[in-house]
């Protein structure tokens, strides 16, 4: 009998140090997939595992935004889930949580808070199906974890981070129900404050990006943005919030949406918002990083705060439908801007924390 398939995958062993592992490739059980990583992206949340910081994943398989390449299908797998005929050779994106259906979160309808969302991405690779996380040439869907088949209008690069930056600002954005006509100030000019101006634009809001980096400036242009606030010529909260106001008739914004991902940026919403106006928090995920806060700048103004960690997983599909439609009109390839092989994981990742690459891309190679 021939030697079964193996793959590599990144093992994250401790902060900063990274190992490529080979593994025998699985059989998926029914109703799973095994696919081929035909593109990971490095997300800002794999910053903060890499280096230790996140409360909860520290050993493990790193990687989460992937472009799939289905492989082998297991029993009872015919569609995707919004029902789209599946079979091998088709490029999926999957959801990087699961949403089991079954918890106390989830019978209650809220799947973003699912109590057993990351409990395959925490297994060790040791254990079966090895590959646990999307920095491989493998990835393993589970029976119950949500995939979308891919429009074959989007690019590779492009679908790639559909599964986390667009959908999770397309769920918050419509957990704060920004509508037609309102202005919407994004803090922070990444991945996810792009993909923002882009759904706000579709959405019909005036947007107002706040941001000091030039080639973020410049691509936010390039997206459509309506105003920039630089914090390099308006160096104070008050100073900013001043300048929200005067474009927005004197008011504020009545959104605002955090994805700096430093608290300094959250302690600063209330001055960029209008009385009774929505504020959505997204950016900070790392506990143990604290600001000076004022609470009575939120009451004094009646802000409701909104924060959401994942989304709901169908939004996914959602996301993928958007950019199908969208792809022509906004510069989304810009947002990936370098590429490495899976061995050159670590370079990817210290040249990504260094900001010498915005956000950079795996390209597996699957074979010799």
């Amino acid at each position: 009998m021939a030697d079964s398939p193996t793959g590599r995958l990144a093992y994250l062993q401790s902060p900063e140090t990274v190992e490529i592992k080979e593994y025998e490739v699985p059989y998926p059980e029914p109703g799973a997939l095994v696919t081929e990583i035909e593109q990971a992206n490095v997300c800002g949340s794999e910053l903060h595992i890499w280096k230790g910081n996140h409360p909860v994943l520290d050993q493990m398989v790193l990687g989460h935004e992937a472009l799939c390449h289905v492989s082998d299908l297991g029993e009872g797998v015919e569609t995707d889930y919004a029902g789209e005929p599946i079979e091998e050779g088709d490029l999926v994106s999957p959801t990087y949580f699961i949403a089991c259906g079954k918890c106390q979160f989830c019978g209650a309808g809220e799947f973003r808070s699912c109590e057993n969302a990351l409990q395959h991405w925490l297994k060790d690779p040791d254990q079966w199906p090895h590959f646990h996380g999307t920095f491989g040439t493998h990835y393993y869907i589970h029976p119950e974890q949500h995939f979308y088949k891919v429009p074959t209008e989007i690019p590779p690069g492009v679908a790639a981070a559909a599964n986390c930056a667009l959908s999770q600002v397309l769920f918050g954005l419509d957990e704060v129900g920004l509508s037609c006509g309102e202005s919407l100030v994004v803090q922070g000019g990444g991945g996810l404050g792009q993909n923002a101006i882009a759904v706000a634009n579709e959405y019909g809001a005036e947007t107002i990006l706040v941001e000091g980096v030039d080639d973020r400036i410049e691509r936010a242009r390039r997206f459509s943005v309506d105003h920039v606030v630089d914090f390099r010529e308006y160096e104070t909260p008050e100073a900013r919030g001043e300048r929200v106001a005067e474009l927005t008739g004197g008011l504020g914004a009545d959104v605002a949406i955090e994805l700096a991902g430093i608290p300094q940026a959250f302690a600063e919403g209330p001055h960029l918002l209008r009385n009774g106006s929505r504020y959505l928090e997204i950016g900070n995920i790392t506990p143990g990083h604290t600001a000076e806060f004022d609470p009575a700048l939120l009451t004094r103004k009646n802000i409701d705060v909104v924060s959401t960690m994942r989304y709901d997983p169908w939004y996914l599909g959602k996301a993928l439908d958007f950019l199908a439609e969208t792809v022509d009109d906004y510069p989304y390839a810009e947002l990936i801007d370098a590429e490495f092989d899976l061995v050159d994981v670590s370079t990817a990742l210290e040249k990504s924390d260094a900001r010498e690459v915005g956000r950079a891309s795996l390209i597996p190679s699957h074979g010799d």
